[in-house]
């Protein structure tokens, strides 16, 4: 069996290099445009841009895929398949597709590409998978974060389709694909522009004795002191005002995703690939998290027998982590 391969965010070039140089076997990145989930001011790539970056991959030997994973509306398909149309040419190593009219138009003009389903299509059994398979040519299925590792386990029996799956970072409290919060709040889908809190929605409010409220179009989602860091405002970690005056977290308190304990039983349910969240974070919070990674997998592959998760691994993830805690998601149990 080949050595999982690690995959690594990249929403800027400093994050690429910092990916590249720290360990990771792949980045995945997206155009500066709605046909990506990432889709923040600041962030992502031109087709000129990206080149400077590919040139760094190819020199480490490594590869880049680009992410074209939201869902055009009525007769917006063209600005996704001018995507598509940029990924081929620039000669990603993958496409990262969530769309069926998407992947039609990919396979059929690029019989040749390698195309993964994006977690995005929320594809968590196998007749889907195989169905993807079996029209579209997919090689690979990135799950959304809602199965145990004994389903992954289950699912890998019936399909030959290599799994990725999402190891370190932010954790969706809601299917992938299937969150309508940001529609709720401000009109504006998360599965069509690419954000979860589109900026132009976003204000920050002084308030008295030198605090701060950070709205979403106009909805409080969060009341900072004046000693508190401002968390990226989204309505799932929203720290909402209740009735009473208190605040209290609605849905979900801060908290990241962490695998490292459990890399042993990802890898022998037969996942091919561990995936790091975050385009929208820092080159350090990349680097870090990709070093980790990488050092925990080596770990595992010169002693399986013998992994144990190393305390700095830990330091390391707990102080980049968006969070102050941990979890294990439906790794483990639902």
């Amino acid at each position: 069996m080949d050595k999982v391969e690690i995959i690594s965010p990249a929403g800027n070039l400093a994050s690429l290099k910092a990916a590249m140089d720290a360990g990771a076997d792949a980045v995945y990145l997206g155009f500066n445009d709605s046909t990506n989930a990432r889709n923040f001011e600041g962030l992502n790539f031109t087709p000129e841009e990206l080149e400077e970056g590919i040139a760094y991959v190819r020199d480490k030997q490594k590869k880049f895929f680009v992410a074209i994973n939201t869902f055009p509306q009525l007769d917006t398909c063209k600005e996704w398949y001018l995507a598509v149309d940029n990924a081929a040419r620039l000669g990603a190593d993958a496409i990262i597709i969530a769309n069926l009219g998407i992947l039609k138009y990919a396979r059929e003009k690029y019989p040749d590409a390698n195309l993964h389903l994006s977690t995005q299509a929320s594809s968590s059994n196998y007749e889907s998978i195989n169905f993807y398979q079996s029209k579209f040519g997919i090689k690979r299925v990135v799950l959304p974060r809602v199965l145990t590792i004994d389903e992954i386990r289950e699912l890998k029996t019936h399909t030959d389709v290599e799994i990725e799956v999402f190891a370190l970072g932010g954790l969706c409290i809601n299917v992938e694909g299937r969150c309508y919060l940001s529609s709720f709040v401000t009109g504006a889908s998360t599965n069509t522009e690419g954000a979860c809190s589109p900026s132009r929605f976003v204000r920050f409010k002084s308030t008295d004795g030198g605090g701060l409220d950070i709205t979403l179009n106009d909805t409080v989602l969060n009341r900072l002191s004046a000693t508190e860091n401002s968390p990226y405002p989204t309505c799932c970690k929203g720290r909402y005002v209740m009735p009473d005056g208190t605040l209290a977290y609605a849905m979900e308190e801060p908290e990241s995703l962490n695998v490292l304990s459990v890399i042993p039983d990802l890898v022998e349910a037969g996942v091919s690939a561990l995936k790091i969240e975050g385009r929208q974070r820092t080159k350090s919070y990349v680097g870090a998290m990709t070093g980790v990674l990488k050092e925990a997998l080596d770990s595992y592959y010169s002693d399986r027998s013998g992994y144990r998760v190393k305390e700095k691994w830990s330091d390391i993830t707990l102080s980049t982590f968006e969070g102050t805690s941990e979890t294990l998601g439906s790794y483990q149990s639902k």
